[in-house]
């Protein structure tokens, strides 16, 4: 990563003539202001056409293992040329979007500098690497775990500094009673189990699972199956990022639940069943105010500050 190269994906990324009618960018069903990601149930493209999935974010990409709610991309490379050539997204060829690019001189001047010529794989490097930029962390969460670091070493006068800054930033970074017992909650492991799944730096083990959603349709979506032909995935989707959740509503591959409350119901109650429903969604006993509570921790535990990135000036 370069700060050329970054900057070139950042303009690729807000670009809609990467589609092949023009209106439709990465940034389209990305979008930075509501969590990089969309807030319709599933994505559109080009003509208005509708997929079948919701917008994933693009925030903490850059840690995933693999990319696409059925993890068919082994990179952001990989998943930032799939959407230019997908017909219903944005309908184009890797070697007409390569061409289109070679027209401006803003963009043959870029590319020249930092990958030699316009081609396919410099817009996916590009991208990526812009991608890889899009961070978010710092949450109040994050900001109590830091300051449990000094339980019991509160008064080490070499670590005085240390302890003072962590508890300023959980001070000023404060979680609501109802968000702390959702924490509570959220890591028994032996009640909830909602750490066996969203845990880690990024809040999600990058695994795949079938919990039930969409599996009652007429002809449900296979998900990971079909990348793996292998019959146990049958149904699995990728466990997303719970980092700055709040912000990315409808949630599930199909943005078929519209809100987290509607999330820990689905739990609760043990998924949907299937003939091939992960052995770890069960039903589990919550009352009203631990529903809440768990809602809480998400919604306001796990929210960080988005990264300042604005949109760029386009050749």
């Amino acid at each position: 990563m370069t700060r050329a190269k970054v900057e070139l994906g950042r303009q690729l990324y807000f670009d809609p003539r990467l589609s092949l009618d023009s209106t439709v960018a990465c940034a389209t069903c990305h979008v930075p202001a509501i969590g990089w990601a969309q807030d319709t149930p599933v994505a559109a493209g080009i003509k208005g056409q509708k997929g079948g999935r919701n917008s994933p974010t693009v925030m903490n990409r850059a840690y995933g293992e693999t990319q696409f709610w059925d993890g068919r991309a082994a990179s952001l490379e990989a998943q930032a040329l799939g959407p230019i050539e997908n017909p219903i997204e944005m309908g184009f060829t890797l070697d007409n979007v390569a061409d289109r690019l070679k027209e401006f001189e803003g963009y043959r001047i870029q590319f020249d500098k930092v990958f030699g010529e316009v081609s396919s794989a410099g817009i996916a490097d590009a991208i990526a690497s812009f991608e890889r930029t899009v961070l978010v962390g710092g949450s109040p969460h994050d900001y109590a775990e830091e300051l449990k670091r000094f339980e019991g070493v509160e008064d080490d006068p070499e670590l005085a500094d240390q302890y003072a800054a962590a508890r300023r930033g959980a001070e000023a970074h404060p979680m609501s009673e109802s968000a702390r017992r959702g924490r509570d909650l959220f890591f028994d492991s032996k009640r909830v189990g909602c750490a066996l799944c969203h845990v880690g730096a990024n809040f999600t083990t990058e695994e795949f699972f079938n919990i039930g959603v969409g599996m009652d349709a007429e002809e449900p979506d296979l998900g990971r199956v079909v990348v793996t032909k292998d019959g146990k995935d049958t149904g699995g989707f990728k466990t997303p990022t719970l980092r700055n959740i709040a912000l990315t509503a409808p949630y599930m591959h199909d943005g078929s639940q519209a809100t987290l409350e509607v999330v820990v119901d689905f739990y609760a109650k043990g998924g949907h069943p299937n003939d091939y429903l992960h052995e770890r969604i069960k039903k589990i006993d919550l009352t009203d105010q631990e529903k809440a509570d768990l809602v809480a921790f998400m919604r306001d535990g796990l929210t960080g500050e988005l990264p300042e990135i604005p949109k760029p000036r386009l050749p």
